[in-house]
């Protein structure tokens, strides 16, 4: 009976039809996850754990590393040493300053 509705449908009809099925879709799923993680949640409380103790996520804030040195020209601009080095620092080592000289 429905294959009937959809010959009777022209290309557009159809296609707009699909775009709302695949946003339908996308709805359900997004539901259905909300109330996956809520039972979880339910659970583990049950047990006196919360989700991510359970699932080994972290347990409390990340704390940030300090930061070891600052921009001359502007002390807002921080870096922990850590990851990429900022602009500011590598502009620095290429006019000939050394890291030690940034140090806070």
């Amino acid at each position: 009976m429905m294959a009937k509705k959809l010959d009777a449908m022209s290309r557009d009809e159809l296609l707009s039809l699909q775009k709302d099925v695949d946003a339908a879709l996308k709805d359900y799923d997004k539901r259905k996850k909300k109330e996956a993680l809520a039972a979880a949640q339910r659970v583990a409380l049950e047990y006196g754990y919360s989700l991510d103790e359970v699932m080994g996520g972290k347990s409390g804030a990340k704390s940030k590393s300090p930061p070891k040195y600052a921009n001359p020209a502007d002390p807002t601009q921080t870096w922990t040493g850590r990851g990429r080095q900022p602009g500011w620092i590598k502009s620095a080592l290429k006019k000939g300053k050394k890291l030690e000289d940034m140090a806070i």
